[in-house]
């Protein structure tokens, strides 16, 4: 299959949210994209969503947490499109907001095995397949949080795993310098998506209160994918904190 701009990528978590806007944006862009996802029906759905440009689009069932489904991603995605140019490790799941003493630990492993193996696994499978492409190289972008520097109460499985995708992104940008991939970490806050619809009715804060927090755009996220994405492999974002605001971040806690 063809590319206009020669470039693929896959984004996990790509049935909804941030995943599915910024898949959307880079088919627009011109990239052919793998959508990944455990849903097969909202993958194939936010594929169709991309209108005339959702040819260049294939949706691939996908569990993160499993190692055998992330290479079973990677060998469809090389398969209809030659290469992998860029990826976006945005699957992600947070726990029930209870007190960190009642989290079970299924609850906590659950987390962990998404936010953070999922990525790891993703990243591995994105090294063996760029460095022996030809062009060399790539690009991993990995979806950290505002979490991963300011918490919210009842949060430490998420928490844990932003942080640890930090490390996680400075590690793969060292590692990766041999092999010509970079890789960037984008921490979102209050993007306006299914997850976030709890912000916008009122949510606990660091004091005890209930306020209800600003929301942005998602669209202006998938924009600074594409940015990043588009970006030569000479230049990279680091860290990128993209948030409302007037949400309460700054001064948190």
């Amino acid at each position: 299959m063809t590319t206009p701009n020669g470039k693929v990528a896959i984004i996990t978590g790509a049935s909804a949210g941030i995943g599915k806007a910024s898949a959307v944006a880079l088919l627009k862009a011109g990239y052919s994209v793998a959508f990944a996802g455990r849903r097969q029906a909202e993958l194939e759905a936010a594929v169709a969503s991309a209108g005339e440009d959702a040819a260049r689009g294939i949706a691939v069932v996908t569990d993160v947490s499993d190692p055998a489904s992330v290479k079973n991603l990677f060998a469809k995605t090389v398969a209809a499109f030659g290469r992998v140019d860029v990826i976006f490790n945005n699957a992600g799941i947070g726990a029930p907001p209870v007190m960190l003493e009642d989290i079970t630990i299924e609850q906590w492993k659950a987390v962990v095995d998404t936010n953070l193996s999922g990525a790891f696994y993703c990243t591995q499978e994105a090294f063996r397949v760029m460095k022996d492409q030809s062009p060399r190289g790539g690009r991993i972008i990995n979806n950290g949080s505002i979490s991963a520097y300011a918490p919210r109460p009842n949060s430490s499985p998420y928490t844990s795993t932003k942080h640890a995708i930090t490390g996680l992104t400075k590690t793969t940008s060292l590692d990766g310098r041999k092999y010509d991939i970079a890789c960037s970490q984008i921490d979102i806050g209050n993007a306006a998506t299914e997850m976030t619809e709890r912000m916008a009715k009122g949510i606990l804060q660091a004091n005890g209160t209930m306020a209800i927090e600003p929301r942005m755009d998602v669209k202006h996220v998938a924009d600074a994918i594409v940015h990043i994405a588009n970006l030569p492999l000479e230049a990279n974002v680091q860290f990128m904190t993209i948030m409302a605001t007037k949400m309460p971040y700054v001064g948190r806690g």
